[in-house]
């Protein structure tokens, strides 16, 4: 086998499309599907953030970054770099000398499935991270191997290289390409009904009349 895999770049996502997906909030998406949505450990470093671009994909052996450094040279503008820690939690890959390279490169975000470092620095250059926290030990060139652009891992869902990547404040969605715009029209559509109800309530109206919910508790009743 050998000792690194590397697949072509994926196609880059249409704009129209990208605009869409950055007026969707993740939690929208999750009133109604189930799938797709990374573990919840996996967090944003910088809050009010909401970012859409397409999966690049990597898969890294713990203490090493060898392949991570190669990538960075490879990214594009809007391209959100994935990265599978292949169960690693202890060594940080991604630090401030990783996002000035990726945000150089026009990166869009990354999301690591382990832990980053010099959260400082990230915040100083404004780039968009999602990861599960922060630490200390960092990895080293120790060329183990590696796989970009090939199918991973990341909390605990697969990412295809061009799958689409949504993420906010609530978490990290991964959309399969054709899926992503009827997911973002109909999310754009219900975050529209969600604010008429909520100015509904505010002039005196009642949430459970709004949804149903009152309705159904007292038919339950027998009311």
């Amino acid at each position: 086998m050998p000792k690194y895999e590397i697949g072509p770049m994926p196609d880059p996502l249409p704009a129209g499309l990208v605009a869409k997906l950055e007026q969707t909030e993740t939690a929208t998406v999750g009133h109604w599907r189930h799938w797709g949505f990374m573990d919840r450990g996996i967090q944003p470093l910088l809050r009010e953030k909401r970012i859409a671009g397409v999966a690049v994909t990597l898969a890294i052996p713990g203490p090493d970054s060898t392949l991570l450094h190669h990538a960075l040279g490879l990214l594009r503008p809007g391209d959100v770099l994935v990265v599978d820690r292949l169960g690693d939690d202890r060594h940080a890959c991604w630090g401030g000398g990783v996002t000035v390279a990726a945000k150089a490169a026009g990166a869009r975000a990354g999301v690591v499935d382990g832990p980053c470092t010099d959260l400082t620095e990230i915040k100083d250059s404004d780039f968009p991270m999602w990861c599960r926290g922060l630490a200390p030990i960092t990895t080293r060139l120790y060329d183990l191997g590696g796989r970009l652009n090939k199918p991973v891992s990341c909390g605990g869902v697969a990412v295809m290289p061009g799958d689409v990547i949504l993420a906010d404040e609530s978490g990290v969605l991964v959309l399969p390409r054709d899926e992503a715009e009827a997911e973002a029209d109909a999310a754009i559509a219900r975050q529209a009904r969600g604010l008429e109800s909520q100015d509904k309530v505010k002039a005196g109206a009642k949430l459970g009349e709004l949804s149903g919910a009152t309705a159904k508790v007292k038919a339950a009743l027998g009311g």
